[in-house]
């Protein structure tokens, strides 16, 4: 089959959910008011609450915290275990239907939430008891989307070493950026042009001095480093560092995608790989296994995390809501595209050879650079494990941010130090551990029950403004079935393999969210709501 004809059918659906379901959503159930006052303006702490110079500073902010690593490795992950044709499914139906309601759902019920968290506004919602199981919940979560993002990230800086100058290089140039924007007023376009100018150079010395450690250690000393990292970027104002910086690796990020819909256009490869391999695969059944393995290419609760963590503090109009929580979750969506097109055009024999010797990096890498060929000659498999590391690093300071916030609205901290040292120093320890895809697969379910319990919280709120929830609530009931039983099936994995920590979080994530659709118990038996009835 022709890569083309793929790419476009994805693209055009993509392009119709966002055309009219979207715009359904708005006019039924969630109405905008753009003369209403966002939480960014009305607060406007100077730390956290700052409004963003334009939408689309925000939404590279968005979009590169949400995207990650996940929808690059998880649809390669997925594609070695049942191939390009389910997977290809799941990512176009989850993104337009339940992703990106679920994305801009989040942003929308924080924004009228005073920019309060999705579990914060579960306190609201649902009960009080539930802001502090989704809380801890949300906080776990976290600790394991850090780990297996501070893994990879140093892993990249092993095999790669030619970016690790262009990825730390840019914090210190985006400091610059954020210190001209806010504190010197200059002007955006002369700041983004130094930045990007900036980026250009770093790119260009990062590739003559490359940079590394010798030795068997050397991804644990960059764990260590990146730790760091996190630690100081969850404690600065949002508007010095994680906001200019997410917004220059945003460039990175969109060139790396048009360079990818060209490659595809200009070299037009045929997908060689098999529409389907089998119903159970290594990592196991298509259900529930499918679907959260392939997390951020279709929907993720991180993003409700971000929407409501981040964005929803620094958005200044409602009229940017639909772009940037559903826009931005239909983008990634094309970015999981891309990454199971690279792979699906790859031999199977050169898949499974560079899965053995590199694993869904070195797969992606491989491919991307094959399709990219025209454009970026030999330099296309340097600049897709660019592009992959600055997602990483984009979602390592957001999530560590994030975690920060949950800290301090369970135990009331009133600084940023403790609230930002614990979570790190978890992660930390999970990922010197090495046993990522142990981590990648618990990451996966508890990032999906995230999502479920999200979408279970604003269904709880559209409730209580007597509107319609069965938009949210379907969607909730698939998901909280599909991860659940994900977790109980790599339950029962860890404790055959002897894997006491994971069993255990496992453990504490299944309780959680029982203990969660317990105190919602009183949404599933609201039918008036459920059919679309108007009451109230």
């Amino acid at each position: 089959m022709s890569s083309v004809w793929l790419f476009s059918i994805a693209v055009v659906c993509f392009y119709l959910g966002y055309r009219f379901y979207l715009r359904f959503l708005i006019k039924k159930i969630f109405p905008l008011d753009v003369t209403k006052i966002t939480p960014a303006l009305e607060i406007n702490d100077g730390v956290d609450y700052v409004p963003a110079k334009n939408w689309i500073m925000l939404f590279g902010h968005h979009f590169a915290s949400i995207a990650g690593a996940a929808p690059i490795i998880g649809p390669v992950i997925a594609f070695s275990a049942w191939g390009w044709g389910v997977s290809l499914v799941w990512i176009v139906l989850g993104s337009i239907f339940i992703g990106g309601v679920h994305d801009f759902s989040s942003l929308y019920v924080s924004m009228r939430s005073r920019g309060c968290s999705i579990s914060e506004v579960g306190k609201f919602a649902v009960s009080k008891k539930t802001k502090y199981l989704f809380s801890i919940f949300i906080l776990l979560a976290l600790i394991l989307i850090i780990a297996v993002f501070l893994y990879f990230c140093a892993n990249t800086f092993v095999h790669k070493p030619e970016i690790v100058l262009p990825s730390l290089g840019l914090i210190p140039v985006a400091i610059l950026v954020g210190c001209m924007l806010y504190i010197l007023n200059f002007n955006v376009f002369f700041a983004t042009g130094f930045g990007l100018l900036s980026m250009v150079l770093l790119i260009y010395f990062g590739d003559i001095f490359p940079i590394g450690f010798i030795g068997e250690k050397a991804q644990n000393y960059w764990i260590i480093i990146l730790m760091f990292y996190c630690f100081f970027a969850s404690i600065m104002p949002v508007n010095i560092l994680l906001q200019p910086r997410d917004y220059l690796s945003s460039f990175i990020l969109f060139a790396g995608i048009v360079c990818a819909v060209l490659g595809i256009f200009i070299t037009r490869p045929k997908i060689i790989a098999p529409v389907f391999l089998t119903f159970k695969g290594e990592i196991g059944l298509i259900w529930p296994m499918l679907f959260v393995t392939i997390a951020c290419g279709a929907i993720s609760g991180f993003h409700s995390l971000v929407a409501s963590g981040t964005t929803s503090k620094q958005i200044s109009s409602e009229a940017y809501a639909p772009r940037i929580g559903y826009g931005s979750m239909l983008l990634e969506g094309v970015l999981a595209v891309i990454a199971l097109i690279s792979v699906s055009v790859l031999a199977m024999d050169v898949f499974k050879e560079r899965l053995a010797s590199s694993g869904p990096v070195g797969c992606f890498e491989k491919g991307y650079g094959f399709i990219t060929l025209p454009l970026l000659g030999g330099y296309g498999e340097s600049f897709a494990v660019l592009i992959l590391n600055a997602f990483i690093l984009t979602t390592l300071d957001t999530a560590t941010r994030i975690s920060r916030y949950i800290m301090s609205e369970i135990f009331h901290f009133k600084g940023r130090i403790f609230p930002a040292v614990f979570p790190v120093i978890l992660a930390s320890l999970l990922a010197l551990s090495g046993k990522w895809r142990d981590i990648w697969v618990i990451f996966g379910a508890s990032n999906q029950l995230i999502a479920a319990l999200s979408l279970i919280v604003v269904s709880g709120w559209l409730l209580k403004k007597k509107r319609q929830i069965r938009f949210t609530f379907i969607p909730a009931i698939f998901m909280l079935l599909t991860t659940i039983s994900a977790i109980i099936y790599k339950l029962n994995h860890f404790l055959k393999a002897g894997n006491i920590i994971l069993s255990i979080v496992s453990i504490v994530l299944i309780l959680l969210g029982v203990s969660i659709i317990w105190e919602a118990r009183f949404i599933f038996g609201n039918k008036k709501s459920l059919i679309g009835e108007k009451f109230g």
